[in-house]
């Protein structure tokens, strides 16, 4: 019986080093390593669905991920298809006050139907506050407007990544939205932040299907003519033989700057963790 039990011991031992064996002859995974490597990453998401691209940044970054929505357009197909993934995802919102109030409206029935996890960061000085301080920024050109977003979008979005202390970013940016979007990729950095865009290589059929196919609403002022639906005060509906690019800030800007200087794959390298 004793001996018996002693061959049983040494199997187990063995079997516990063959193990530890194998798993140190294992490559060990970037994420393991503290980084992931970047250009690997961008070939398989490029040739990867919408909803695989969220599941990889949900795998590596299951308690660090945020999505931003503007509550836009067509914002109900990215909010339905990663709060799907992980219901509790933190949805972050910039609230400017100057939403239309249809927006707001939009905002709740979204934010109701789909149990969002929502975030609203607004500007540390409120809108009639900065009216009275520097009147209406937006009326003021170009270096106006450049003024108000870093007040009201980029100040309050990189509170919100370190509030949220978040080290991947969803974004529901698609290249055909604009000349600046058109060479984005799927894969991104900022600010140390990785960004994802799981739509971007979607047009406006693939969202018109999804939408349809998961019975969500397009904003309801889309249905007015304005394809793009920010503030009021720089949102304008468009025409037949409008060009879209008149749609957002007079003409004079696409970019409300979240979007701009995302570092490439090739310019950023591997991603540490």
């Amino acid at each position: 019986m004793a001996t018996a039990t002693r061959k049983t011991a040494k199997k187990k031992v063995a079997a516990r080093k063959g193990t530890t064996k194998r798993a140190a002859q294992a490559p060990a995974s970037s994420k393991s390593q503290g980084k992931i490597a970047l250009a690997p990453a961008l070939k398989e998401l490029s040739r990867a669905t919408a909803e695989e691209r969220i599941a990889w940044v949900l795998r590596h970054f299951p308690a660090s991920t945020v999505l931003t929505s503007s509550f836009g357009a067509q914002s109900a197909v990215l909010l339905h298809m990663a709060t799907r993934q992980r219901p509790d995802l933190p949805v972050v919102l910039l609230d400017t006050g100057y939403l239309f109030p249809e927006t707001y409206q939009f905002i709740d029935e979204l934010t109701q139907r789909l149990s969002l996890n929502l975030k609203v960061y607004r500007p540390l000085v409120s809108a009639a506050w900065q009216e009275a301080r520097y009147g209406k920024l937006w009326e003021q050109g170009l270096d106006g407007i450049t003024r108000y977003n870093q007040m009201n979008k980029l100040e309050p979005m990189d509170r919100a990544v370190r509030e949220l202390k978040a080290k991947a970013w969803i974004s529901g940016v698609r290249r055909g939205q604009s000349e600046d979007r058109d060479k984005m990729e799927v894969l991104g950095v900022k600010n140390g932040v990785l960004r994802l865009h799981p739509l971007i290589d979607w047009n406006d059929k693939h969202v018109f299907d999804y939408l349809t196919a998961q019975n969500l609403p397009y904003h309801p002022l889309w249905y007015e003519g304005y394809p793009s639906i920010g503030d009021w005060h720089t949102s304008h509906r468009l025409t037949d033989g409008d060009d879209a690019s008149l749609a957002r800030f007079h003409g004079l800007k696409r970019e409300c700057g979240l979007h701009e200087e995302t570092k490439s794959v090739a310019e950023a390298g591997d991603f540490v963790i």
